[in-house]
């Protein structure tokens, strides 16, 4: 499942006047409540993203 989110949806960075496209993250972590990413862009900014699993929405 998150193969498949991660896979439809390409991550942006979300510093202002950026938004180039992010690759692989530099950490990430699942828990029960779902998978976190942590993407660090060339401009220096970090994005996290997080994905949860369909059963707890």
């Amino acid at each position: 499942m998150f193969t498949e989110l991660h896979e439809a949806t390409t991550p942006t960075c979300d510093a202002p006047d950026c938004e180039r496209p992010l690759g692989e993250p530099a950490l990430a972590f699942e828990t029960a409540a779902g998978r976190r990413e942590a993407h660090e862009c060339p401009c220096g900014a970090v994005t996290v993203t997080v994905a949860r699993p369909e059963s707890s929405r």
